[in-house]
C-alpha cells in the first residue's frame, strides 16, 4: 500500500501542483483608467494655472520693471515702493500667526480632549460658522473697535514702551498695526483651530491609552502623545492661516491707512501698509507706469506667498513619520 501524504495547510488542494504567477501585470478596469487620468489632469491643470498666473503678472508688470526709477509710482523706484510694503505685510501677518497660533492649539485641544461630547459638537460647528465670515465684517468690526482700544494702547505704551514695538507716540485713533495683528489673527483662528482639531483627533487611541496605563495625567498624555502627532499638522494649520493672513484686503484697507515707510511701531499712526491693503486702494484711479507698478507689488505677493508654502512643505516633509498627521 502506498503511503498516505501528510495533510496540506490548504485543505485538499495540492500546493505542488498550483501553477506560479506569469508576471502578467493586473488589467485596469475602465474605472481606474478614469480616475487616474482625472488625477492626473487635475495636477497638470494647477500647474498649468499657477504659471499662467505668474505669467500674467510679469507681463503685466513689465513697464514698471523697464521704467525710469522716476517714472515709477512715488518717484523713488520699485525697491523704494514695494519695500515698505512687503515689511508692512509680513510684519502684520507674523502678528496675527503669533496671537492666532497658541490659541488654535488650546481651542483645539479642548474641543477634542477636554469638553463634553455635546459642547463639543457645538463648539465645531461654530468653529465651521465662523471660518466662513467675509473679510470685510471683520474689518467693520475692528473699524468700530479702533477708538476704543486707545486707552489699552496708551496704557501699553506706557508701561511697555521701553521696548521698540510698543515705543513711538500712540495714535489717537487707535487704528495702528497692533488692531491690524489682532484682527487678522481673529479671521485666521477658526480655520487653523478646524485644521489642529482634526488633527488632534486623528491621534491613535493606543498611543493614548498607553500613556495613561503609564500614569501619565490627562495633560501629560497629550504632550506625549498627542501634540507630537499632530505637530506637522500644526505646522499645516499654521500656514494656511498665514496665507490668508498675508493676502487679505478689505480688513486691512478699511482700518489702516498706510505709510511707504519701514516702522517696528505697533502702536504709532505712521505704520507700514501691506500690498494687498494698498493695491485695493490704489488700483481704482491708476493707469499707465503706476497700474504696472501695483502689478509689482502684486507679483512680489505672489512670490512671498508661493515660499511661505514651499517653505511649510518643507517643514512638514521633515516629519513624515507622523504620516496621519499630514
Amino acid at each position: 500500500r502506498r503511503p498516505v501524504p501528510p495533510p496540506t495547510p490548504f485543505g485538499d488542494i495540492d500546493v505542488s501542483s498550483t501553477p506560479a504567477p506569469t508576471g502578467q501585470k493586473a488589467v485596469k478596469r475602465p474605472g481606474d483608467r478614469v480616475f487616474s487620468g482625472l488625477s492626473v489632469g487635475s495636477g497638470i491643470l494647477i500647474l498649468v494655472t499657477l504659471a499662467a498666473v505668474a505669467g500674467f503678472l510679469l507681463l503685466q508688470a513689465k513697464p514698471a520693471l523697464e521704467a525710469d526709477p522716476s517714472e515709477v509710482r512715488a518717484g523713488q523706484g520699485l525697491i523704494h515702493y514695494v519695500g515698505p510694503l512687503i515689511f508692512g505685510t509680513l510684519l502684520s501677518s507674523i502678528i496675527a500667526l503669533v496671537i492666532a497660533l497658541p490659541l488654535s492649539i488650546g481651542i483645539a485641544l479642548f474641543i477634542s480632549h477636554y469638553a463634553p461630547r455635546r459642547l463639543a459638537q457645538g463648539l465645531g460647528y461654530l468653529i465651521d460658522l465662523l471660518a466662513a465670515v467675509p473679510s470685510i465684517i471683520f474689518g467693520l468690526w475692528g473699524l468700530t473697535i479702533a477708538t476704543r482700544a486707545v486707552p489699552v494702547f496708551d496704557t501699553i505704551n506706557h508701561y511697555l514702551g521701553w521696548i521698540p514695538l510698543f515705543g513711538g507716540t500712540p495714535s489717537a485713533t487707535g487704528r495702528t498695526m497692533l488692531l491690524i495683528g489682532i484682527v487678522l489673527a481673529i479671521m485666521i483662528l477658526p480655520i487653523m483651530t478646524a485644521v489642529n482639531r482634526e488633527v488632534f483627533l486623528q491621534t491613535p487611541s493606543l498611543h493614548e491609552e498607553a500613556s495613561l496605563a503609564l500614569g501619565a495625567t490627562r495633560w501629560e498624555m497629550i504632550r506625549q502623545a498627542v501634540i507630537p502627532f499632530g505637530r506637522s499638522g500644526v505646522v499645516s494649520g499654521a500656514m494656511l492661516g498665514l496665507g490668508r493672513a498675508l493676502g487679505e484686503t478689505m480688513a486691512v484697507a478699511i482700518i489702516l491707512s498706510p505709510s511707504a515707510r519701514y516702522s517696528w511701531e505697533l502702536l504709532t499712526s505712521a505704520a507700514s501698509g501691506t500690498i494687498a491693503g494698498d493695491i485695493a486702494l490704489n488700483f481704482p484711479e491708476s493707469f499707465g507706469v503706476e497700474r504696472s507698478t501695483l502689478f509689482v507689488s502684486g507679483l512680489a505677493l505672489f512670490a512671498v506667498t508661493l515660499a511661505v508654502n514651499m517653505f511649510a512643505r518643507w517643514m512638514i516633509s521633515r516629519r513624515s513619520e507622523f504620516s496621519g498627521a499630514n
